[in-house]
């Protein structure tokens, strides 16, 4: 079964249990221990789905509720999907396992009934709308709902959008997001999250960040960093400002490229030139183990 602290507990309130014994120490934990604090006061119960993830972000207004691209989300710390859960190793977009038929199904019996169901209960929501979706063998299923961005999705997500994002904005506040053309390029995303070690348990912080200035040398547009864990201060060692880092997830290094193959490795490329003390990064981002 799927535990969940019912609260906010930074993307790592879940524990996937295998065993009776197992969802009895998570419960103890998560409302004994409190090892989430006030976001463990409650837990919800439920159903493990075996399948694949995709993430679903939508922008929605009112009247109207539009998917962005497909991207597959990497959960667990480790290589083959093992491990605790985390906010998010790394992701890739389109998902390789989406097709025609599988967008139709994801719209008519999930995207459509959540939007008549805004509807219905009057909420007026407007805003975006992230869908976590497992691919199961009998078909789509909803894992959970955000009404935000998806981090990391986001870094492999909106840099294949083509539509300027502030006129999506607009209309989604105006209620006509009917009325505009999102358009998408072609290119296939890739991006790979680089974390401290011992992330999703302890870290530590301010480990001194290096090779940054050796990404994107070659002036390739399509090769960015986004930082997610990171600050700038003065460096006890060097005595002037440097970035460090601040978090568990430290950065994202996402690329673009014609196909998925040449993203992926061009995104790894570029991972390997950064560095700080007891940096990890999942080797599978891309590579789909059904």
């Amino acid at each position: 079964m799927v535990l969940k602290a019912d609260g906010l507990a930074a993307g790592k309130g879940v524990v996937l249990a295998e065993t009776e014994a197992e969802a009895g120490d998570a419960i103890e934990q998560m409302m004994g221990d409190k090892i989430f604090g006030a976001a463990g006061e409650k837990v919800v119960v439920e159903e493990f789905l075996q399948g694949v993830e995709a993430s679903v972000l939508c922008f929605v207004d009112e009247k109207t509720i539009v998917p962005m691209e497909s991207a597959q989300d990497y959960k667990r710390i480790f290589d083959n999907d093992e491990g605790p859960n985390t906010g998010g190793m790394g992701t890739y977009s389109p998902s390789l396992l989406f097709d025609e038929s599988l967008e139709k199904r994801i719209m008519n019996e999930i995207l459509a009934p959540t939007l008549k169901g805004f509807q219905s209960d009057g909420l007026d929501f407007k805003g975006v709308l992230f869908a976590g979706i497992m691919i199961t063998k009998e078909g789509p299923k909803v894992i959970e709902f955000n009404n935000r961005f998806g981090d990391p999705e986001t870094q492999s997500v909106l840099p294949r959008l083509e539509t300027d994002l502030l006129d999506i904005f607009l209309a989604v506040t105006e209620n006509n997001l009917s009325s505009v053309d999102i358009k998408w390029n072609h290119k296939k995303a890739v991006c790979v999250v680089l974390a401290s070690g011992g992330y999703p348990g302890a870290y530590e912080k301010g480990c001194v960040i290096k090779g940054l200035e050796n990404v994107d040398k070659d002036g390739d547009r399509d090769i960015l960093v986004f930082h997610a864990g990171t600050e700038f201060k003065v460096c006890d060692e060097t005595s002037r400002m440097t970035t460090v880092t601040s978090g568990g997830r430290v950065l994202g290094v996402t690329a673009l490229a014609d196909t998925h193959e040449e993203a992926r490795e061009k995104a790894y490329q570029n991972a390997a030139k950064i560095s700080f003390e007891g940096m990890q990064y999942r080797k599978d981002i891309g590579i789909v183990n059904v």
